[in-house]
């Protein structure tokens, strides 16, 4: 476990782990190796960098990429300076990352490649954006991240942040559907790091190995780099969570522990490669965002032989308040479906909609206080209002405890839509359906999906006189927001179900493809 003590920051992280284990590897990306001592000297020359091109304290950079060695030296080389990060989800349409950028106030964007021409079109359309630095290969009209690092001098900064800075700006969109920038602060990361420690999810000793495979834009591909960094163990990051390569990765680099969502670990005990592969490294296997199933947990103990562990958060909650420890990943145990119970140092509650607390299993809306919770939405003060009330930050999942006091999620109360660890506002896919000359009406909801949980599915009234189908339907929709968005089926209907105040009645929508289920998630 890291020494609180000696880091109070996530700017603290490079300089005390080179004094630990500056000869360690402290990142391995596709076989480039930093150790401790050269993420050190990185992330000090990164953070002059930025001073000299005009990055203010509380200013901030974009980030625009898959996962990279690279992502970590901008996060804390701009920690070390004041400055703030903000990742860019690649998988988004141009109109989405304009509106990030834009709300950011973004003036620096560090892009990987496949998206330098994408970067190219983010220039034009965003005047705030002065400098581009490409991370790899040298491109026309880019400055090249790695000329341009080693320009700067390696002088450690002078500056010192206060635990309340903000650090990463992670965006998430809302039942608006328009994004907003969770800001999460030094206090915050660094909370996690302990708790996550204490609880045994992220207690790691020098020289172990983790797998950093989510994605750098979702706190959990955050979290999981700075639990590695911050404790000297061995990152191997892998651009995107391949199921593949991750059981190739675990064979080839002993890993010890890895965060994967549930889809991805139904993908690898399909593969061949899951009967010959040697797992006797694994320690931990770690999940989030959906519930394992029993037959996959059984046949996942089986071939991987290690522990399991369930994490429920929220990026406005820094990541995982509540756990399911190993000892109940027990196949056809009732518990297995729970969350688990809270975090040391958090306090969870269901409540009706007045604020009461409910007993155990009546079902209310699930609502944590902890100083895990984030800061705020950046430049929303009055969404920030709203999610944040003396203290208590309301998640928008409906849940409820049972005797025992573990947490089990029921609904959603926001209707928001979780497929393959992507979370998905019915509100955004909406108003880009109806953007559609043809539709008169329509309504998103998820439905169950074996492979990614939830899917995406839109009910839609076309107007009288038109026609549309599918199809067309998609290839409009894809052109103004991301691919996981687009509705995976449609069912055209005469009309909605609407209450006496004209509401979609959503969960009327749902319940024929959740029956049998017990509840309308995943």
């Amino acid at each position: 476990m890291f020494d609180a003590d000696a880091i109070s920051s996530v700017a603290d992280i490079p300089r005390e782990q080179a004094r630990l284990n500056g000869d360690r590897v402290a990142l391995d990306y596709a076989g480039r190796i930093t150790s401790y001592a050269d993420f050190d000297r990185a992330t000090a020359q990164v953070a002059n960098g930025l001073t000299g091109l005009g990055v203010k304290q509380g200013g901030r950079i974009a980030y625009l990429g898959k996962n990279s060695d690279r992502f970590y030296e901008v996060l804390f080389g701009a920690a070390r300076m004041g400055a703030v990060l903000a990742p860019v989800n690649w998988r988004l349409a141009l109109p989405e990352m304009v509106t990030i950028l834009e709300d950011a106030k973004a003036q620096i964007l560090f892009v990987a490649p496949p998206f330098y021409d994408r970067a190219k079109e983010l220039f034009r359309a965003c005047p705030q954006l002065h400098t581009i630095l490409a991370l790899e290969d040298a491109e026309v009209g880019f400055l090249t991240y790695e000329v341009w690092r080693e320009e700067q001098v390696a002088r450690a900064p002078s500056f010192r942040p206060s635990g309340g800075d903000t650090v990463v700006q992670l965006y998430t969109s809302g039942t608006t559907g328009l994004p907003k920038g969770v800001e999460l602060t030094h206090d915050n990361l660094t909370l996690q790091l302990r708790l996550a420690g204490l609880i045994g999810m992220a207690d790691y000793r020098p020289g172990e190995v983790a797998l950093i495979a989510m994605p750098v834009f979702h706190i959990a591909g955050v979290a999981m780099g700075l639990f590695s960094l911050a404790q000297g163990a061995r990152g191997i990051v892998l651009a995107e969570a391949d199921a593949e390569r991750i059981l190739a990765l675990i064979s080839e680099q002993g890993i010890n522990y890895a965060f994967i969502v549930p889809a991805v670990i139904q993908a690898m005990l399909l593969s061949p490669r899951a009967q010959t592969a040697d797992f006797s490294s694994l320690k931990l296997i770690t999940y989030g965002a959906s519930p394992i199933s029993d037959s996959v947990l059984s046949r996942a103990q089986s071939v991987f032989n290690c522990d399991f562990l369930q994490l429920y958060g929220l990026t406005e909650t820094t990541g995982g308040v509540c756990w399911l420890p190993p000892q109940d990943h027990v196949a056809g145990s009732a518990r297995l479906r729970a969350c688990g119970i809270a975090y040391p140092e958090t306090d969870i509650r269901v409540v009706d909609a007045r604020g009461h607390s409910l007993k155990a299993q009546e079902v209310g809306e699930i609502v944590v206080r902890s100083q895990l919770v984030m800061k705020g939405y950046w430049n929303k003060p009055e969404a920030t209002a709203i999610a944040v009330r003396d203290g208590w930050f309301y998640t928008g999942d409906a849940g409820y405890f049972d005797a025992d006091g573990y947490l089990y999620i029921y609904d959603r109360v926001k209707d928001m839509i979780v497929s393959g660890a992507e979370n998905v506002y019915p509100a955004e896919v909406e108003n880009a359906l109806f953007s559609h000359s043809a539709v008169a009406d329509v309504a998103v909801i998820g439905v169950p999906d074996d492979k990614w949980g939830e899917a995406v599915k839109a009910i839609v009234v076309v107007k009288p006189g038109m026609t549309l189908c599918a199809e067309e339907l998609s290839q409009h929709v894809r052109a103004r927001i991301a691919g996981y968005k687009v509705p995976k089926s449609y069912d055209f209907v005469d009309v909605l179900p609407r209450n006496a105040s004209g509401k979609v009645l959503k969960r009327e929508l749902r319940a024929p493809y959740w029956e049998g289920h017990g509840r309308q998630i995943a």
